[in-house]
């Protein structure tokens, strides 16, 4: 019999795998309906960081890694977020669509209201220079109608 601490190649104790055996040879797994999406904190990123940036030994990063259940790849995000500034900002800020600034709405809004302006501006210029043409072909001179427009 193997020795009580002894580890087999997929790292199940002996004890466990002995446990399992007798149960008619399956392992009880616990299995989860659906995924949860780790999520972690600004705290948690900053921490990780500092130890991942000390791993000086060949090995010790990816041993961090696999203790931490973390991928490389995240790690480099996080990293891109720390030379941002991001992480540091991450304190207490909500999710979701933040609130516009008074002044950048009003811009909007007058953006928007001089847009609008410009497309009626266009079809009264169009307008006029139809009206140009039109008493040209008739022949009514339009210098006599300012003229009395004026008076």
């Amino acid at each position: 019999m193997e020795a009580e601490g002894a580890r087999r190649a997929t790292g199940a104790s002996v004890a466990v795998t002995a446990a399992a055996e007798a149960q008619g040879g399956r392992h009880q797994t616990e299995v989860v309906e659906s995924a949860k999406r780790r999520r972690f904190t600004a705290e948690y990123k900053v921490h990780m960081l500092r130890l991942a940036d000390e791993c000086r030994e060949p090995g010790s990063l990816g041993a961090l890694l696999r203790k931490e259940g973390l991928y490389s790849s995240t790690l480099t995000l996080w990293r891109r977020q720390r030379e941002k500034g991001v992480l540091t900002g991450l304190g207490g800020s909500k999710r979701g669509r933040k609130a516009l600034d008074r002044l950048v709405v009003e811009n909007r809004k007058l953006a928007k209201e001089n847009q609008r302006l410009h497309k009626r501006l266009e079809c009264a210029e169009l307008i006029i220079d139809v009206q140009k043409k039109v008493s040209q072909m008739i022949g009514i001179p339009l210098q006599k109608i300012e003229e009395e427009e004026d008076d």
